[in-house]
């Protein structure tokens, strides 16, 4: 049994030493423009749906109603649309230099498979590695909902709300 236990802590810091001098190296992949490292993508999804599972809200606090896609629609506009697109128009400079690349939300299926406490959930706290920021600190709970309903019923919006979200948005003016 002592030997056994031996083996095993020799093994275990004999990969931690093999893992540590594959990230020290500067052979991992750290670009954006690099592929993904085997199982990375399988790795991150996996963490990702067991935290979803145990912390998504599970009730809607909000109404979804017209009122709350149209802003939620105003809030996609002015904090997501950069990353995640507007329905007909061109990915934006910063979203084509992203890795993993930010999915199309309102254009498609997008999210809508989704429940809106998953969307929520990323809204509020982001997800790391994929640069998706969390607006826990400026969204309030309010705004992260209507946000959340939007992209949850992305396909089946109201007129108001679709134009909303289909003019195009006007480059802000260099200094």
């Amino acid at each position: 049994m002592k030997n056994f236990i031996f083996g095993l802590v020799v093994g275990v810091a004999l990969l931690l030493a093999v893992v540590v001098g594959y990230f020290s190296s500067g052979k991992a992949p750290v670009a954006t423009d690099a592929p993904p490292m085997p199982m990375e993508k399988y790795l991150a999804k996996k963490a990702l749906h067991a935290t979803l599972d145990r912390e998504m809200p599970k009730i809607v606090p909000i109404k979804a109603d017209e009122a709350n896609y149209l802003a939620g629609a105003k809030l996609y506009r002015d904090r997501c649309a950069v990353c995640h697109g507007l329905p007909g128009q061109p990915a934006t400079a910063i979203a084509r230099g992203m890795f993993p690349k930010p999915p199309e939300l309102v254009q498609g299926k997008g999210v809508t498979d989704d429940e809106p406490g998953e969307t929520y959930w990323k809204v509020v706290h982001g997800i790391r590695l994929t640069g998706m920021p969390g607006f826990r600190d400026s969204l309030n709970d309010t705004q992260s909902w209507r946000v959340s309903l939007l992209l949850a019923n992305a396909d089946k919006l109201p007129n108001s709300a679709k134009a909303l979200l289909a003019s195009p948005i006007q480059p802000a003016a260099l200094p």
